[in-house]
Protein backbone atom coordinates (compact mmCIF):
# COMPACT_ATOMS: atom_id res chain seq x y z
CA UNK A 1 0.00 0.00 0.00
CA UNK A 2 2.33 2.36 0.92
CA UNK A 3 5.86 2.61 0.94
CA UNK A 4 8.46 5.56 2.54
CA UNK A 5 12.38 4.93 1.90
CA UNK A 6 14.47 7.09 3.60
CA UNK A 7 12.12 10.18 3.24
CA UNK A 8 14.18 13.44 4.23
CA UNK A 9 12.09 16.76 4.21
CA UNK A 10 12.60 20.64 5.32
CA UNK A 11 10.12 24.27 5.55
CA UNK A 12 12.08 26.64 4.96
CA UNK A 13 15.72 25.99 6.24
CA UNK A 14 15.04 23.56 8.69
CA UNK A 15 15.40 19.68 8.26
CA UNK A 16 12.17 18.18 10.26
CA UNK A 17 11.88 14.90 8.72
CA UNK A 18 15.61 13.37 8.34
CA UNK A 19 15.92 9.80 6.98
CA UNK A 20 11.73 8.05 7.61
CA UNK A 21 11.03 4.24 6.64
CA UNK A 22 8.11 2.97 7.00
CA UNK A 23 6.03 0.33 5.26
CA UNK A 24 2.10 -0.13 5.67
CA UNK A 25 0.46 -2.74 4.07
CA UNK A 26 -3.10 -3.50 3.35
CA UNK A 27 -5.50 -4.35 6.32
CA UNK A 28 -3.13 -2.71 8.14
CA UNK A 29 -3.00 -0.20 11.52
CA UNK A 30 0.24 1.44 12.17
CA UNK A 31 -0.01 3.69 14.62
CA UNK A 32 3.27 6.49 15.12
CA UNK A 33 4.09 8.48 18.31
CA UNK A 34 6.24 11.26 19.54
CA UNK A 35 7.07 14.23 21.02
CA UNK A 36 6.23 17.61 19.91
CA UNK A 37 8.62 18.64 17.07
CA UNK A 38 9.58 15.30 16.22
CA UNK A 39 8.28 15.22 12.75
CA UNK A 40 4.68 13.57 13.22
CA UNK A 41 2.77 16.00 11.43
CA UNK A 42 5.44 16.59 8.99
CA UNK A 43 5.32 13.06 7.77
CA UNK A 44 1.58 13.32 7.31
CA UNK A 45 1.83 16.87 5.69
CA UNK A 46 4.57 15.99 3.40
CA UNK A 47 2.56 12.62 2.58
CA UNK A 48 -0.86 14.90 1.29
CA UNK A 49 1.22 17.42 -0.73
CA UNK A 50 0.96 20.21 1.69
CA UNK A 51 2.57 23.53 0.56
CA UNK A 52 5.73 24.74 1.87
CA UNK A 53 7.44 21.20 2.61
CA UNK A 54 10.06 20.22 0.43
CA UNK A 55 11.68 16.77 -0.30
CA UNK A 56 15.06 16.71 -0.04
CA UNK A 57 15.45 12.83 -0.42
CA UNK A 58 14.16 9.75 -0.73
CA UNK A 59 10.81 8.02 -2.22
CA UNK A 60 7.14 7.34 -1.45
CA UNK A 61 5.39 4.83 -3.40
CA UNK A 62 1.64 4.70 -2.74
CA UNK A 63 -0.45 1.66 -4.49
CA UNK A 64 2.38 1.40 -6.80
CA UNK A 65 2.61 5.00 -8.01
CA UNK A 66 5.37 7.55 -6.85
CA UNK A 67 3.07 9.64 -4.68
CA UNK A 68 5.48 12.68 -4.79
CA UNK A 69 4.78 13.16 -8.80
CA UNK A 70 1.23 13.59 -7.29
CA UNK A 71 -0.87 16.59 -6.65
CA UNK A 72 -2.99 17.32 -3.65
CA UNK A 73 -6.24 16.41 -5.54
CA UNK A 74 -4.87 13.63 -7.30
CA UNK A 75 -3.81 11.59 -4.06
CA UNK A 76 -6.90 12.40 -2.82
CA UNK A 77 -8.42 10.78 -5.64
CA UNK A 78 -6.18 7.82 -5.69
CA UNK A 79 -7.11 6.94 -2.09
CA UNK A 80 -5.14 9.22 0.21
CA UNK A 81 -7.25 10.83 2.94
CA UNK A 82 -5.75 13.36 6.00
CA UNK A 83 -7.82 14.12 8.99
CA UNK A 84 -6.53 17.04 10.11
CA UNK A 85 -5.42 18.08 13.59
CA UNK A 86 -7.33 21.07 13.22
CA UNK A 87 -10.22 21.00 10.63
CA UNK A 88 -10.66 24.05 8.56
CA UNK A 89 -13.58 26.20 8.72
CA UNK A 90 -15.04 26.94 5.02
CA UNK A 91 -18.01 29.75 5.64
CA UNK A 92 -21.05 29.75 3.09
CA UNK A 93 -20.19 25.87 2.15
CA UNK A 94 -22.82 23.25 3.66
CA UNK A 95 -21.06 20.19 4.99
CA UNK A 96 -23.53 17.77 3.30
CA UNK A 97 -22.67 20.09 -0.44
CA UNK A 98 -19.20 19.95 0.50
CA UNK A 99 -19.50 15.98 1.27
CA UNK A 100 -21.04 15.39 -1.88
CA UNK A 101 -18.94 17.51 -3.87
CA UNK A 102 -15.92 15.33 -2.42
CA UNK A 103 -17.26 12.30 -3.25
CA UNK A 104 -18.48 12.52 -6.54
CA UNK A 105 -15.26 14.43 -7.61
CA UNK A 106 -13.63 11.25 -6.88
CA UNK A 107 -16.16 8.85 -8.44
CA UNK A 108 -15.92 10.50 -11.79
CA UNK A 109 -11.75 10.63 -11.42
CA UNK A 110 -12.05 6.77 -10.82
CA UNK A 111 -14.70 6.90 -13.87
CA UNK A 112 -17.99 6.09 -11.52
CA UNK A 113 -21.33 7.39 -12.40
CA UNK A 114 -21.91 10.22 -9.80
CA UNK A 115 -24.41 9.53 -6.97
CA UNK A 116 -27.50 11.52 -7.68
CA UNK A 117 -29.37 13.27 -5.06
CA UNK A 118 -31.52 10.51 -3.36
CA UNK A 119 -28.64 8.05 -3.41
CA UNK A 120 -26.24 10.43 -1.56
CA UNK A 121 -28.80 11.43 0.69
CA UNK A 122 -29.41 7.72 1.89
CA UNK A 123 -25.79 7.39 1.98
CA UNK A 124 -25.17 10.51 4.11
CA UNK A 125 -28.35 9.78 6.58
CA UNK A 126 -26.64 6.10 6.97
CA UNK A 127 -22.73 7.36 7.76
CA UNK A 128 -24.52 10.37 9.67
CA UNK A 129 -26.40 7.87 12.09
CA UNK A 130 -23.64 5.00 12.85
CA UNK A 131 -21.63 7.90 14.27
CA UNK A 132 -24.43 9.95 16.31
CA UNK A 133 -24.28 13.06 13.72
CA UNK A 134 -26.92 15.39 14.39
CA UNK A 135 -28.86 15.85 10.95
CA UNK A 136 -28.53 19.61 11.76
CA UNK A 137 -24.99 19.71 11.67
CA UNK A 138 -24.52 18.69 8.02
CA UNK A 139 -26.78 21.88 6.97
CA UNK A 140 -24.50 24.16 8.52
CA UNK A 141 -20.99 25.65 6.86
CA UNK A 142 -18.36 23.25 7.19
CA UNK A 143 -16.78 23.30 10.58
CA UNK A 144 -18.15 26.59 11.62
CA UNK A 145 -19.47 27.14 15.09
CA UNK A 146 -18.89 23.21 15.61
CA UNK A 147 -16.82 22.25 18.78
CA UNK A 148 -13.77 20.50 18.55
CA UNK A 149 -15.91 16.96 19.03
CA UNK A 150 -17.95 18.04 16.17
CA UNK A 151 -15.43 18.92 13.91
CA UNK A 152 -13.87 15.57 14.60
CA UNK A 153 -16.39 13.98 14.15
CA UNK A 154 -17.33 15.52 10.28
CA UNK A 155 -13.74 14.72 9.59
CA UNK A 156 -14.48 11.11 10.55
CA UNK A 157 -18.10 10.76 8.82
CA UNK A 158 -15.70 12.40 5.67
CA UNK A 159 -13.58 9.30 6.00
CA UNK A 160 -16.53 6.88 6.44
CA UNK A 161 -18.29 8.49 2.63
CA UNK A 162 -14.99 8.23 1.27
CA UNK A 163 -13.87 5.13 1.77
CA UNK A 164 -10.04 5.67 1.03
CA UNK A 165 -7.40 3.10 0.95
CA UNK A 166 -5.08 4.94 3.40
CA UNK A 167 -6.17 7.20 5.88
CA UNK A 168 -4.01 9.58 7.92
CA UNK A 169 -5.17 10.91 10.96
CA UNK A 170 -3.24 13.22 12.26
CA UNK A 171 -3.73 13.48 16.46
CA UNK A 172 -7.40 13.32 15.67
CA UNK A 173 -7.73 12.59 19.62
CA UNK A 174 -6.69 16.05 20.14
CA UNK A 175 -9.01 18.45 22.57
CA UNK A 176 -11.51 15.66 22.56
CA UNK A 177 -13.58 14.43 26.13
CA UNK A 178 -13.56 10.44 26.83
CA UNK A 179 -17.38 10.53 24.72
CA UNK A 180 -16.56 11.72 21.76
CA UNK A 181 -13.22 9.72 21.68
CA UNK A 182 -15.17 7.02 22.08
CA UNK A 183 -17.60 7.81 18.81
CA UNK A 184 -14.91 8.88 16.51
CA UNK A 185 -13.09 5.80 17.82
CA UNK A 186 -16.36 3.78 16.92
CA UNK A 187 -16.22 4.92 13.33
CA UNK A 188 -12.35 4.89 12.47
CA UNK A 189 -12.59 0.82 13.51
CA UNK A 190 -16.14 0.48 11.69
CA UNK A 191 -14.43 1.67 8.39
CA UNK A 192 -11.29 -0.60 9.31
CA UNK A 193 -11.28 -3.62 7.11
CA UNK A 194 -8.86 -6.02 4.58
CA UNK A 195 -8.52 -3.75 1.36
CA UNK A 196 -7.73 -0.22 3.53
CA UNK A 197 -5.36 0.66 5.38
CA UNK A 198 -4.34 3.55 8.57
CA UNK A 199 -1.78 5.79 10.06
CA UNK A 200 -2.67 6.64 13.28
CA UNK A 201 -0.77 9.65 14.89
CA UNK A 202 -1.09 10.85 18.36
CA UNK A 203 1.05 11.62 21.39
CA UNK A 204 -0.82 9.17 23.85
CA UNK A 205 -1.49 5.79 24.40
CA UNK A 206 -5.02 5.98 25.31
CA UNK A 207 -6.20 6.47 21.51
CA UNK A 208 -4.48 3.41 21.03
CA UNK A 209 -6.94 1.56 23.70
CA UNK A 210 -9.51 2.02 21.43
CA UNK A 211 -7.98 1.69 17.96
CA UNK A 212 -6.25 -1.12 19.13
CA UNK A 213 -3.08 -0.79 16.05
CA UNK A 214 -1.45 -3.79 14.57
CA UNK A 215 2.07 -1.53 14.68
CA UNK A 216 3.47 1.09 16.89
CA UNK A 217 6.88 2.93 16.07
CA UNK A 218 8.40 5.95 18.12
CA UNK A 219 9.76 9.11 15.80
CA UNK A 220 12.11 11.22 17.25
CA UNK A 221 14.17 14.01 16.26
CA UNK A 222 12.84 13.06 12.47
CA UNK A 223 13.90 9.42 12.42
CA UNK A 224 11.82 6.43 13.45
CA UNK A 225 13.47 4.88 16.10
CA UNK A 226 11.53 2.13 17.62
CA UNK A 227 9.16 -0.03 16.05
CA UNK A 228 6.64 -2.83 17.67
CA UNK A 229 3.72 -4.12 18.46
CA UNK A 230 1.19 -2.33 20.51
CA UNK A 231 2.86 -3.27 24.19
CA UNK A 232 5.18 -0.85 22.79
CA UNK A 233 2.58 1.70 23.05
CA UNK A 234 2.00 0.46 26.86
CA UNK A 235 5.97 0.83 27.12
CA UNK A 236 5.88 3.77 26.10
CA UNK A 237 3.35 5.14 28.45
CA UNK A 238 5.06 3.83 31.25
CA UNK A 239 8.74 5.11 30.33
CA UNK A 240 8.17 8.35 28.26
CA UNK A 241 9.58 9.20 25.43
CA UNK A 242 12.60 10.55 26.26
CA UNK A 243 13.69 7.11 27.69
CA UNK A 244 12.31 5.10 24.85
CA UNK A 245 14.04 7.35 22.40
CA UNK A 246 17.67 6.51 23.47
CA UNK A 247 16.71 2.85 24.08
Amino acid sequence: MLNINNLKASIGDKDILKGVSLSINKGEVHALMGPNGSGKSTLAYVLSGKDKYEVNEGTVDFKGKNLLNMNVEERANNGLFLAFQYPMEIPGVQTSFFLRTAINAKRKFNNLPELDALEFAKLLKLKAQELNINSDMLKRDLNVDYSGGEKKKQEILQLSMLNPDLAILDETDSGLDIDALRIVSEGVNKARNKENSFLVITHYQRLLNYIKPDFVHIIADGKIVKSGDYSLALELEDQGYEKMAKA
